[in-house]
């Protein structure tokens, strides 16, 4: 499954459309103003909330859960006692963890597991200006955690580069 993300800023109450590869309106990331922590809802085309990201109030790193109908299904924060601070680490309900790295404020990175692909993030497939592309490249994977996991991922990284 390939994604066009039009590429912006993340702030709290920016909406937009995720697309597949034929121009058809797969995902709506909605930003929640008025909020005292950053949260952005995933929906479907019918408006119905798929996951929930929100900024975790206390943590001593910045840190963001993806919820699903109100329970913790991912918490999302840079890895610690990393080189590179383009290293995120995806910590599931479940006990596994996915890995994030690679250039995040270029829309150029990839999320792992065990080593293995799963999706892979990128500007390169596109020649529409301000977009990137999300591959996902199993078809067993939930493409709604993998879409949560890249904007918690770039939302994270900006917000440490200064962004808001």
């Amino acid at each position: 499954m390939k994604l066009l993300v039009r590429d912006r800023i993340f702030g709290i109450g920016d909406d937009y459309w995720i697309e597949d590869d034929r121009g058809t309106k797969v995902f709506l990331v909605d930003g929640k103003a008025m909020r005292l922590r950053d949260t952005f809802e995933l929906k479907d085309p019918q408006g119905r909330v798929l996951v929930e990201m929100k900024a975790k109030m206390f943590a001593l790193r910045d840190t963001m859960v993806v919820e699903r109908e109100g329970e913790p299904l991912a918490t999302v924060k840079r890895k610690r006692l990393s080189l590179l601070r383009n290293h995120y680490r995806v910590a599931l309900a479940d006990g596994h963890e996915l890995d994030v790295s690679g250039k995040i404020l270029d829309r150029e990175f990839a999320v792992e597991y065990e080593g293995e692909l799963l999706a892979d993030i990128s500007r390169r497939w596109f020649s529409v200006r301000d977009a990137y592309g999300l591959h996902i490249a199993r078809d067993d994977v939930d493409p709604a955690l993998l879409v949560a996991v890249a904007v918690c991922v770039i939302r994270l990284a900006e917000k440490e580069r200064g962004g808001d």
